[in-house]
């Protein structure tokens, strides 16, 4: 049933989302990462509801899905494309790496929501892990809700060693949310596309050398330089 349950939802979500849709034009990557961006924007201009700056400033990695589509009928789960940002050595940020973000339940439920989730990532380790394959929060490493406001301590969850906190973001509503059990991986066809270079992999993303890097993933990184500059342990 599980193995039928990840077969079925991302048809059963894409069809909800986007019924009986023509094909997506061109340059969706492009508006992928411009909504991660405003997404972590309008999450940081509420001082008693943002990631507190202490936690930003020290993740080893920041991931952001705009738009994951959740919904529920006796299958329930959600789905979503986004972009991962590293912590380079020198503090700054990396150009960013697209990720597919998904979970699944069943259960007799119904509706359907979009919502926006950000993923911060305290060590590089568990970055590593989404690099080289598929990855399950909570089962590779530790997952917790993350603090909120600028006087919560970004190690609430220091008893459980929690390697990465999630939030969410959906109808104006902001706050930590336990993503447990969802799969993070790379998704290599928006990374060509947007880069324009066929078979790119993370390490040539990273990399930055014979990879033109478009005007979107600068603006990108100059936002989180914004909100998550390098902090005594970057």
């Amino acid at each position: 049933m599980k193995t039928f349950l990840w077969v079925l939802l991302p048809a059963l979500i894409l069809s909800l989302a986007h019924p009986a849709a023509p094909a997506i034009a061109a340059g969706k990557e492009t508006a992928r990462v411009e909504s991660a961006g405003d997404v972590m924007g309008k999450i940081m201009e509420i001082p008693e509801k943002e990631i507190p700056p202490s936690l930003l400033a020290n993740a080893q990695g920041i991931a952001v899905i705009p738009g994951v589509i959740k919904v529920g009928f006796v299958l329930g789960g959600q789905y979503g494309n986004g972009v991962l940002l590293l912590r380079e050595k020198d503090g700054s940020w990396s150009n960013p790496i697209f990720v597919t973000l998904m979970s699944g339940s069943v259960g007799w439920q119904i509706g359907a929501q979009s919502t926006d989730f950000v993923i911060v990532f305290k060590t590089r380790k568990s970055i590593e892990g989404i690099l080289k394959g598929k990855y399950t929060l909570g089962a590779d490493a530790a997952v917790a809700a993350g603090p909120v406001g600028r006087r919560a301590e970004a190690a609430t969850d220091v008893e459980l060693k929690a390697e990465i906190f999630s939030y969410s973001r959906s109808r104006g509503l902001f706050a930590g949310v336990s993503l447990e059990g969802s799969s993070l991986q790379v998704d290599n066809e928006s990374d060509a596309k947007f880069y324009g270079k066929e078979h790119i992999g993370p390490s040539e993303i990273l990399d930055g050398k014979d990879v033109k890097i478009p005007a979107a993933a600068e603006s990108l990184k100059k936002t989180l330089a914004k909100y998550a500059p390098a902090g005594s342990k970057g």
